[in-house]
């Protein structure tokens, strides 16, 4: 229907019930929000606001009048270094591409009756193009242009697509945010949203362009308006790691100004700061927000990141933990622990103090949260997860939250710093600092304590570091960081403290084969599928996707996560693996890469992924003992990196090399952070 203009999306009980058009009702148990440029504005005609974060750029393109000899079968290009695109078009070439900084449009509104209108010609602003334009195609000098095309398109805040149901209303589905890449994917969303629309979940992991990844303030349009800036800049290269340099210092730790003060270079999740890694007196000076371009080898902060893991190993590093997501789950009775049951693989059970890692599977038994679960009381539970899953882990414990109003969830992210001690000496660093034991027979490994530190109460700390050494994870009331961030640091001077970041955590993780949540474990892998079976309970009662992990048990995995050390690799001189890799299994194709890092305890280069054993259809074959397949003594492996096949020793337990002499012998919780 021509001019059909949406009023209201009325929603009953939390869901989806009817659309109010200029053309009348519509009564739907769905909907889908595709409405491009308009979906941001949609997405505000219900209550509560679906929240799409997308804003328009200006986007350019010139076509010209027939070019003599212009093959009508070119083949479209590409030129990255240029930021351009090409085609034949017509007889002529129609070339445009994506400018280092974009040209943000109706910041206050789209224009009633703006369909499929062009916005005026701005040859100033497109100069960035046509100069690598003319310098690809040195037959534009001559021809002679038609026009030069103006029109809006919508930009997300990282650059990948809006997919997926929306946090706030059941039933309600978005595909936006995809500007000229809507063409190209149009047939794959399609498929993949009615996939999620009939079973729950798409048959593909689709998490870097699901909507529960962003948080409110992606919303916000100011933050907006200075982001799509950045993010139409597609033909960038953002190698190894993807950072942003507009939006920043926007959500920050109580300890972050004496971290930059301390040299903290950051990286940011879900807009929140947090130190990658410190830099050196030594170092030349550089942006702490923005570390620069990076590198296919070995990576700058290379030394900076050996000491710190190094002070990790040997002595006692502080590292701002902030960032997690953190939950409270209360309840009058049992119904909170109930409610936990039932979403947990792993036996949720009131003994106030110990600390439970599982994970929260999908009916497909499949990772939707991998999280730590501490019952501060027997009906009080706090609950920790990834950085980057705030708000797809608060929408997966809403919604299965009982209507009746008995359990109650909060989100208590920004109440609580997170401050993690870790190394040899932690132990006796917070003892100096507090009143209670911490030896191993008086606070035990996954074990959390309300203790004191300094003048500082109600902290609490848990015997973990998501890095494997010893050491705790202080979760200090926001009010209270900064003392007990210089308490530790004064007490700490003896033991030779210092600062570590999130790069060191990477790389302590690695070599230790924990898995990160969002990169090596998706809402596609199951616990069976990484080793983590001894974490599921079958016994301990109903849990959602016990079936599949049961069916999974009978038949058999697909897959199975591994590491792999490379032989003969050249730290200094090689190409860097970072991920994504193929692995090899006598010559034959196996799986990818998920993660890697260097072992410095190792002196190896450490790579985590998936192997698969495929048949002749390129089909994969169950097996029932996978373990089997995997250390055949037949078997060669290998992983290409850069073009150079790298033989590979496989491993599905941590080397033993990688524990220090100091530490306790206790597996504590893997990593969960992106």
């Amino acid at each position: 229907m021509e001019g059909v203009k949406i009023d209201q999306i009325l929603t009953k009980n939390g869901r989806v019930a009817q659309v109010t058009t200029s053309h009348g009702d519509i009564s739907c148990e769905y909907f889908v929000n595709c409405a491009g440029l308009w979906a941001r504005e949609v997405g505000t005609k219900s209550d509560p606001n679906v929240k799409i974060p997308l804003h328009p750029n200006e986007h350019f393109y010139l076509v010209t009048t027939p070019i003599q000899g212009l093959d009508p079968l070119m083949p479209v290009v590409r030129d990255f270094d240029g930021r351009i695109y090409a085609r034949e078009w017509s007889g002529g070439l129609l070339a445009g591409g994506f400018e280092p900084r974009g040209k943000p449009v109706f910041h206050n509104g789209i224009p009633d009756k703006f369909e499929f209108q062009l916005l005026p010609e701005d040859w100033d602003h497109f100069q960035v193009l046509l100069d690598p334009i003319l310098h690809r195609f040195p037959c534009m000098e001559t021809a002679e242009v038609r026009h030069l095309v103006n029109g809006p398109e919508s930009f997300t805040p990282d650059g990948h697509w809006n997919l997926g149901e929306s946090p706030e209303v059941k039933n309600y589905f978005v595909a936006a945010g995809m500007n000229s890449m809507g063409v190209v994917g149009s047939g794959g969303i399609g498929k993949h949203i009615t996939e999620w629309i009939i079973d729950g979940e798409p048959s593909i992991n689709l998490a870097e362009h699901d909507i529960l990844r962003y948080v409110p303030h992606h919303s916000n349009k100011k933050f907006l308006k200075e982001r799509v800036k950045e993010t139409i800049a597609l033909y960038d290269m953002k190698f190894p790691y993807e950072y942003w340099e507009t939006g920043r210092k926007l959500r920050t730790s109580p300890l972050h100004t004496r971290l930059e003060v301390d040299g903290a270079v950051f990286g940011e999740t879900n807009a929140y700061e947090r130190p990658i890694y410190f830099t050196r007196p030594e170092d030349e000076p550089l942006n702490q927000y923005y570390p620069g371009k990076g590198s296919y080898c070995k990576p700058p902060w290379f030394e900076n990141v050996k000491e710190e893991y190094w002070a990790c190993k040997e002595r006692v590093c502080l590292i701002d933990m902030s960032s997690f997501s953190k939950f409270e789950v209360k309840s009058n009775g049992s119904e909170a622990l109930k409610f936990l049951e039932y979403l947990s693989s792993n036996d949720i059970e009131d003994n106030v103090g110990e600390i439970i890692h599982t994970g929260m599977q999908n009916h497909r038994g499949g990772y939707e949260n991998d999280c730590t679960i501490v019952p501060l009381d027997h009906n009080h539970f706090f609950i920790i997860s990834p950085a980057s899953q705030q708000t797809r882990s608060l929408s997966w414990l809403q919604r299965f939250q009982p209507n009746d109003g008995s359990v109650q969830i909060r989100d208590i992210t920004s109440a609580y710093a997170g401050i993690n001690v870790i190394g040899p000496h932690a132990q006796q660093l917070l003892a100096d600092v507090t009143d209670i034991s911490t030896t191993l027979k008086d606070f035990k490994p996954m074990t959390c304590k309300v203790i004191d530190v300094g003048f500082a109460s109600d902290i609490r700390a848990m015997r973990l570091t998501h890095g494997g050494e010893d050491g705790f994870v202080l979760y200090v009331p926001s009010e209270f960081a900064l003392h007990v961030y210089d308490t530790l640091m004064a007490a700490g001077e003896d033991y030779g403290i210092r600062h570590a970041g999130y790069y060191a955590l990477k790389q302590l993780r690695i070599e230790k084969f924990y898995a990160y949540w969002g990169v090596d474990l998706t809402t596609h892998t199951t616990p069976l599928e990484c080793g983590r079976d001894f974490r599921v309970k079958f016994e301990a009662g109903d849990f959602i996707g016990k079936d599949a992990l049961l069916k999974q048990k009978e038949e058999g995995i697909s897959q199975r996560f591994v590491q792999f050390l490379l032989e003969d690799f050249n730290v200094d001189t090689d190409v860097w693996p970072w991920g994504g890799e193929p692995i090899y299994r006598n010559g034959k194709f196996t799986g990818t890469t998920t993660s890697s890092g260097y072992g410095f305890k190792l002196d190896k280069m450490v790579c985590l992924g998936f192997i698969r054993d495929y048949d002749e259809q390129g089909k994969s074959v169950l097996h029932k003992n996978m373990n089997q397949f995997v250390l055949d003594k037949d078997a060669k492996y290998e992983i290409a990196v850069g073009g150079r096949m790298f033989e590979a020793k496989v491993r599905l337990y941590t080397p033993k090399e990688a524990y220090s002499s100091s530490e306790p012998g206790f597996i504590p919780v893997p990593s969960m952070n992106k």
